[in-house]
């Protein structure tokens, strides 16, 4: 059984815990639309932050940021993990996180969760394409 989550309109650090608790339970879990995800805050702040993480460490030596906007919302899962553990890397293997809705899952019924969504400023917000192409992303 897979779930199939739209990330559309949704925060992306409240999704983000609802998709690890769903794999930590051994669910296959499927995210379509992640570059349409929320960050909350103001544009300067999150790029900053965003700009700050990719900047980190060495340039052979890593920690490596992505900059593609599946890719960060993976690591963002990716941080909510026991990492270090291997029940923590076999949850991760049941993510799978696509830009856009791939035709196998265009039929598929999407999970919307309510609590993801949350109460938000409407002018304080980026998406997760915008924070990607700010830090060059050629993905659009």
């Amino acid at each position: 059984m897979v779930t199939v989550i739209d990330a559309d309109g949704n925060i992306l650090g409240r999704l983000c815990t609802k998709v690890a608790k769903k794999i930590l339970q051994g669910e296959d879990v499927v995210v379509v639309n992640a570059e349409k995800a929320i960050v909350t805050g103001s544009h300067e702040h999150v790029f900053a932050s965003y700009k700050q993480k990719k900047r980190r460490g060495k340039v052979i030596h890593g920690p490596f940021y992505p900059r593609r906007a599946d890719l960060i919302f993976k690591r963002t899962v990716r941080g909510m993990l026991p990492w270090d553990r291997p029940i923590g890397r076999d949850a991760y293997r049941k993510l799978k996180v696509y830009v856009g809705v791939p035709k196998e899952f265009e039929a598929s019924e999407k999970v919307k969760f309510e609590g993801a969504t949350g109460r938000f400023s409407r002018d304080k917000y980026v998406t997760l394409s915008e924070v990607s192409a700010f830090l060059g992303s050629k993905v659009r």
